[in-house]
C-alpha cells in the first residue's frame, strides 16, 4: 500500500448558542472548552511554531483578514476578565487530539491518524468530548441552554469550517496537484454535502429548496491562503506540520461538517485515494473547468449530479461523470491493495451508481439525501414548504449534538441511518491515541509527563527541563516504533 499520503487530520469548528439568556458567546464557548474533564495539557500550546502566511505559491503575505479580526478581537477582549490564554483554553488531549475556543466557536482537531477508518472514529469521538463538555456546563448551569451544532452555517451569512488535511510530498510542484484535485474537490459534494435548506443569498443570489452542501455557498475563489475571506478550493497555507523540505499539508476548508460518518469517510477516503493517484503521478485526467468557483455553487443546487459545467476546452461535462471518471482511474490502479482501499472504492462507485439511478436508496447514510427524505416527510404532513422557517429550524436541529434534540441522533438511535463504528470504538478513541502515528507520543507526555511539558504542538514537545522532543520526521507507524525504542534512555515516560 502506498504511502503518498501517509497522515490525515479532521478540524471541526462547532456552532454554539446560549438559548436561555443573554450570553457572550465567547464566553460560552471557553467555558464549555474547561468543562472537559479528560486529562490534557492545559494552556501549553506552542503559537511560536505556527506559520500562517507562507504560501505554497512561494511567498509570504503581510497580513491576513484573520490578523486584522483578531487585532478586533484583542480589543473587545481587554474588556474581558481573562487573560489570551485563559480565552483560548487550550487543551491537549490524552488520545493526541486539540481542543479548545476558536474565539467564537469551540474547536475539536482529531490527532494525526494513519487510516481513514481511524480518523472517522476519531471525529465521533470530538463529537462525544463536545456534547459531553455541553451537558456539563449545562448541569453547571442549571438548565439545557448551551446547545451545541456541527453545522457550518448560522443562517445569517456567518460560516464556520471543518477542515481536511492530507500530508503529501513536496517533490511535485503545487501547481500539478492543483490542476489534478480541483475538478474532483467541486464534485465531491455530491455525497460529502451535509444538505441545507436555502440560500445565504450573497451578493442577491437565492434559492428555494435543499442544498448538496453548506459551504458551497461561501466559496469566492479556487486559490488563496485566506480562511476567513475569499475562501478557497484549495486553500495554500504553507504550514507542513512535519519537516518542511520533505513534506505539504494540503489545508481544505471547503469540506462540509458531516454528522453521518459514512458520508465522512467516503469524503476523506475518496480524497485521499484522488491525492495518492496523482502523487504517484498517475492520474491521466485532464477535466479543466472554466469556471470552478460558479460550478460549486451550480452542483450545491441540483440534487441529480446531472448540472452541465462547462470545460476549458468548450465542451461541457456533468458532476457525475467527472466522479466517475475519478473513480476508474482510482479503481484501475489503487485497487487490491487493502482492504480500507477496496471498501471505499466499492462504496464511492454504489453511491455514485444510486445517486444515477436509485437516489432515494441514499437517505440512510449520505447526510443531504438524508435531510431530504426527512423534511419532505415533514413538509408533507405539516402543508409547509420550503420556505417556512420551521424548515430552517429542522435542518439546524439536524446537527445538534444533544441526544434528546439532535434529529440525526434520534435517527442514530432509531437505527434508520448507516452505523460504522460501535460506542465501544468511539470511546477508546477517546482516551487513546492512534497507536501508529506521532499522536501516540503526544498522548503520552499529556498523560505520563504531568508538570513537566513547557509547551507542546503538532511537532513537538518541549519540556521544562530544556530538553526537545522533535516530532516532525514522525510519520510513518515504522518511525513511531523507532522513536519508542531509541529515545526511551532520554524521556523514560516512552
Amino acid at each position: 500500500m502506498s504511502a503518498i499520503v501517509p497522515l490525515l487530520g479532521l478540524e471541526t469548528e462547532y456552532g454554539i448558542i446560549r438559548d436561555d439568556v443573554d450570553y457572550d458567546v465567547v464566553e460560552e464557548s471557553m467555558q464549555l472548552v474547561h468543562r472537559c474533564g479528560l486529562k490534557s495539557e492545559f494552556g501549553n500550546w506552542a503559537y511560536s511554531r505556527e506559520r500562517t502566511h507562507l504560501d505554497m505559491r512561494g511567498f509570504n503575505v503581510d497580513s491576513l483578514a484573520q490578523d486584522e479580526e483578531e487585532d478586533a478581537f484583542c480589543i473587545k477582549d481587554s474588556k474581558r476578565p481573562y487573560t489570551y490564554w485563559e480565552m483560548k483554553s487550550d487543551r491537549v488531549l490524552e488520545n493526541g487530539a486539540r481542543f479548545y475556543n476558536d474565539h467564537t466557536h469551540p474547536e475539536y482537531s482529531t490527532p494525526e491518524c494513519g487510516s481513514v477508518f481511524q480518523l472517522v472514529t476519531h471525529d465521533l469521538a470530538g463529537e462525544r468530548i463536545v456534547a459531553e463538555c455541553a451537558r456539563l456546563r449545562n448541569n453547571d448551569l442549571d438548565s439545557h441552554g448551551v446547545q451545541v451544532f456541527k453545522n457550518n452555517t448560522d443562517y445569517s451569512g456567518h460560516s464556520y469550517g471543518t477542515h481536511d488535511n492530507y500530508l503529501i510530498p513536496r517533490r511535485l510542484p503545487f501547481e500539478f496537484w492543483v490542476e489534478g484535485l480541483v475538478p474532483f474537490l467541486v464534485t465531491r459534494q455530491l455525497y460529502a454535502g451535509a444538505g441545507k435548506v436555502g440560500s445565504e443569498q450573497r451578493r442577491g443570489e437565492s434559492f428555494r429548496g435543499l442544498q448538496l452542501a453548506q459551504r458551497s455557498d461561501f466559496i469566492e475563489t479556487v486559490l488563496s491562503i485566506e480562511t476567513m475571506t475569499q475562501r478557497p478550493i484549495i486553500n495554500t497555507r504553507d504550514e507542513p506540520h512535519a519537516t518542511p523540505e520533505k513534506y505539504r499539508r494540503l489545508h481544505l476548508i471547503l469540506g462540509d461538517a458531516n454528522m453521518s460518518p459514512y458520508a465522512t469517510a467516503l469524503k476523506v477516503g475518496s480524497t485521499r485515494l484522488v491525492l495518492t493517484l496523482i502523487g504517484e503521478e498517475k492520474l491521466s485526467l485532464s477535466v479543466g473547468l472554466e469556471d470552478p468557483v460558479v460550478g460549486i455553487k451550480k452542483i450545491s443546487r441540483d440534487q441529480t449530479g446531472t448540472v452541465l459545467l462547462k470545460r476549458k476546452n468548450g465542451s461541457t461535462v456533468t458532476p457525475l461523470e467527472i466522479q466517475e471518471a475519478y473513480l476508474e482511474a482510482v479503481e484501475k490502479t489503487l485497487s487490491g491493495q487493502c482492504k480500507e482501499w477496496d471498501w471505499i472504492i466499492r462504496e464511492w462507485g454504489r453511491t455514485l451508481s444510486e445517486l444515477r439511478h436509485h437516489p432515494e436508496k441514499l437517505a440512510d447514510r449520505i447526510d443531504w439525501a438524508i435531510k431530504q427524505n426527512l423534511f419532505t416527510q415533514f413538509m408533507e404532513s405539516e402543508k409547509v414548504s420550503w420556505d417556512d422557517p420551521w424548515i430552517k429550524s429542522l435542518d439546524l436541529e439536524y446537527h445538534n449534538l444533544d441526544p434528546d434534540r439532535g434529529l440525526y441522533r434520534g435517527l442514530e438511535q432509531n437505527g434508520e441511518v448507516f452505523s460504522m463504528f460501535s460506542e465501544d470504538e468511539v470511546a477508546c478513541a477517546i482516551q487513546q491515541a492512534p497507536e501508529d502515528t506521532r499522536a501516540l507520543i503526544r498522548g503520552l507526555a499529556v498523560t505520563r509527563s504531568e508538570g513537566t511539558i513547557k509547551n507542546i504542538h503538532w511537532t513537538g514537545i518541549e519540556f521544562t527541563d530544556g530538553e526537545f522532543l522533535d516530532l516532525s520526521e514522525i510519520v510513518s507507524s515504522a518511525d513511531v516504533e523507532h522513536l519508542l525504542n531509541s529515545e526511551k534512555e532520554r524521556f523514560k515516560w516512552l
